[in-house]
């Protein structure tokens, strides 16, 4: 039995976690869990499982520690939305427990840091990020020495057919309709503006030290093949699933098995007419620059990946909060990505100061 801490507990990925905990007892024990200031709800949470090893953000980040020593888990989830989840996963990886990581912000931020500290403290860190998952497992069963490139889908939004100029008038409710996942405002809002992706981009050329060359992005809106390889022989290989974060969650508690599910086996004719359409395109790249401004910071990589993500949490922030428009996301990342980040972050000190900085300039492209 896997003993699991899951932090994030009550936002999207904590609350599959917590329902794998539900049907897989027996091999899955929630010992502890954390959340923001919901303290009712994760008290709720901690008396449904037994667990009597809870955290809430005022704990800060102290607490993350005790925690882990309390409860002595196998693998820790890291749900944490945003760099909030950067700091958390450091906690985790220097105790040498298993990470399965659904915060990207903290390889896009400072995955060398996260690697070297990793390989020191013996324990491996495990893509959740549904696209990540799906990439990790196929390298694992093709042979990394095989793989040419790598293909990472993606739903296009609930803006994938508007016009540029429909765009212009997309409102916080229109962000939030997405059309096949069940996400959080922040993460709903980067999926509209292929934000979250360019964030995967940067994520999937540090996790798999892969040229940014040879990842690819493709439109599937069904979100039903979660990501591909291509190997050498220019054979192309999928993952295919219902749109559902239990099954990478899982996948990752059970590495490096690969046991029976109690979830739904997939079928590609189990649908109400008995078929299913799959369709690709090309990201539209002139109207969500997000995309574009990501690959580009992939490649000049250094600092400015964690420039782009900071900017990126301060214009959505204020696109929430109704401080400026959805175009304008885009133009505030844009203009803090033209500073000079090229430097080194030796250290989580200078990963933090770099983080700081672009958040200042960002508040100030948002005039």
């Amino acid at each position: 039995m896997k003993r699991v801490v899951v932090l994030g507990a009550t936002g999207s990925i904590g609350t599959s976690s917590l329902d794998i905990g539900r049907s897989q007892g027996d091999r899955v024990h929630i010992v502890g869990v954390q959340a923001g200031a919901n303290e009712e709800k994760i008290q709720k949470i901690a008396d449904e499982f037994d667990c009597p090893y809870t955290l809430t953000k005022r704990d800060g980040t102290d607490g993350i520690k005790r925690l882990i020593d309390e409860t002595k888990p196998d693998i820790v989830i890291n749900g944490i939305a945003g760099s909030a989840g950067l700091v958390p996963s450091q906690i985790v990886i220097d105790s040498g427990i298993d990470l399965a990581l659904a915060n990207k912000e903290t390889i896009v931020m400072a995955g060398n840091l996260m690697f070297d500290w990793a390989k020191k403290s013996g324990c491996r860190i495990l893509p959740v990020d549904s696209e990540h998952s799906a990439i990790f497992t196929l390298i694992n069963q093709c042979g990394k020495e095989n793989i040419d490139s790598i293909v990472i889908t993606a739903s296009g939004g609930p803006f994938r057919t508007w016009s540029i100029e429909k765009l212009a008038t997309a409102t916080l409710a229109d962000a939030l309709r997405h059309p096949t996942w069940n996400m959080g405002p922040k993460i709903t809002v980067d999926s509209a503006t292929l934000g979250n992706k360019g964030l995967e981009v940067i994520e999937a050329k540090r996790l798999f030290d892969i040229n940014v060359n040879k990842i690819q992005v493709i439109i599937h809106p069904q979100s039903i093949i979660h990501s591909l390889v291509r190997t050498k022989d220019g054979i192309v290989y999928g993952q295919f699933s219902e749109p559902d974060m239990k099954h990478p969650i899982l996948q990752a508690i059970d590495w490096p098995d690969v046991l029976k599910t109690y979830m739904k086996p997939f079928d590609l004719t189990d649908t109400y007419d008995g078929k299913r359409e799959l369709t690709f395109e090309r990201p539209r790249y002139h109207e969500f620059p997000m995309l574009a401004l990501a690959i580009q910071t992939a490649k000049n990589d250094q600092a400015y990946p964690i420039a782009y993500n900071a900017a990126n949490e301060v214009a959505v922030d204020a696109f929430i909060n109704g401080k400026i428009n959805f175009g304008k996301i885009a133009e505030v990342v844009d203009k803090t990505l033209q500073l000079d980040w090229a430097f080194e972050t030796k250290s989580l000190d200078d990963v933090l100061k770099a983080d700081k900085k672009a958040r200042a300039q960002a508040r100030l492209n948002l005039e």
